[in-house]
C-alpha cells in the first residue's frame, strides 16, 4: 500500500491539499481464439461415416461399417484391436448421431481453444478408447457411438476448470455445478435406458479424468495493465505422462480381458 503525506506534513509545503490515490484500471484478459478446426473435422469425418453407412446398408443390405467397426467382443478377442477406437466414427441412427455431434459442437469447441489443437485430439482418441475398453470389459452385444469420447471431454472440462479455478474466479461454482449435472443426467437416468451403454460413457469419463489431470492446461495470467494474456504453464512432458498412463492403464485392463 502506498502512504500518502497529510495536508500537515512539512513535505507538502504550506497549504497544498494531499496528492489523491491513482483510480485502478480494469484489466482485460485475453483468451485463445484459435479456430476449433479439429472439432470440425471430426464432426464431418463422422457424418461422412454415417453417410457411408446408409448407403452400405441401402447397396448391400447390412451395415458393412458396423460390422467391421463396431466394438464387437468377439472380434477384438480374434485379434481385431481398431474395434478400442473406431466405434466412435459410427452411429446407429438419425437422432444418435445428431445428438452427439451437437454434445461435441458445445464441448469440443472451447476445450480445443483451451487445450490446444493436437491436445484436444489426443483427449478425444483416450476418451474412446477408454470408453470402449470399458465397455468391452463389462458390455456384451456391440456398442457404436461418439458418446464414449463426448464423457471424455465432460471429465477433462470438470478437471480443467477445477485447476484453473483462480482464473475463472466468479464462474467456477456455476460452471462445475453445469458439468455435474449433466453427467449425473447422462450417467443415472438416460443411462439407465435400455440400449445405452453406460459403461463406455463411465470409461470415457474416466479417461478424460486421468488426462486431464495430468496433461491439462495451467494457466497464468501474465502482461501488462490493463492487456493480459493467459500462459500454459504445462510442461510438454507431463502431456506425454498423462497419455501414457491412459494407455497403460486402459491397455493393460483390455489385455487382461482379452487373456482371461
Amino acid at each position: 500500500m502506498n502512504n500518502y503525506p497529510s495536508a500537515s506534513d512539512p513535505s507538502t509545503g504550506s497549504g497544498q491539499a494531499p496528492q489523491p490515490a491513482p483510480t485502478p484500471q480494469a484489466g482485460r484478459v485475453s483468451v485463445p481464439q484459435s479456430a476449433p478446426y479439429v472439432t470440425y473435422s471430426i464432426i464431418g469425418i463422422t457424418v461422412v461415416c454415417y453417410v457411408l453407412q446408409l448407403v452400405s446398408q441401402s447397396v448391400f443390405g447390412t451395415d458393412l461399417l458396423v460390422l467391421y467397426g463396431a466394438r464387437i467382443n468377439e472380434a477384438i478377442l480374434r485379434g481385431e484391436l481398431w474395434r478400442f477406437i473406431t466405434p466412435v466414427l459410427l452411429h446407429g441412427s438419425l437422432p444418435h448421431i445428431a445428438f452427439n455431434m451437437y454434445a461435441l459442437l458445445s464441448f469440443g469447441t472451447g476445450l480445443e481453444r483451451y487445450f490446444g489443437h493436437g491436445r484436444f485430439l489426443l483427449l478425444y482418441l483416450l476418451g474412446a478408447f477408454a470408453g470402449n475398453v470399458s465397455s468391452f470389459l463389462f458390455s456384451s452385444g456391440y456398442s457404436v457411438g461418439a458418446s464414449t469420447a463426448i464423457f471424455g471431454l465432460l471429465g477433462a472440462e470438470a478437471v480443467f476448470l477445477i485447476q484453473n479455478r483462480k482464473v475463472f474466479a466468479g464462474r467456477f461454482r456455476s460452471a462445475i455445478g453445469n458439468i455435474i449435472f449433466i453427467a449425473a443426467i447422462n450417467l443415472f437416468i438416460i443411462g439407465s435406458l435400455p440400449g445405452i451403454d453406460n459403461w463406455g460413457h463411465i470409461g470415457g469419463l474416466l479417461g478424460g479424468l486421468m488426462f486431464t489431470s495430468f496433461a491439462g492446461p495451467l494457466w497464468e495470467v501474465e502482461g501488462i495493465q490493463p492487456a493480459y494474456h493467459l500462459v500454459d504453464h504445462r510442461p510438454a512432458r507431463e502431456v506425454i505422462i498423462g497419455a501414457a498412463t491412459v494407455l497403460l492403464i486402459f491397455g493393460g485392463l483390455a489385455m487382461w480381458g482379452m487373456i482371461r
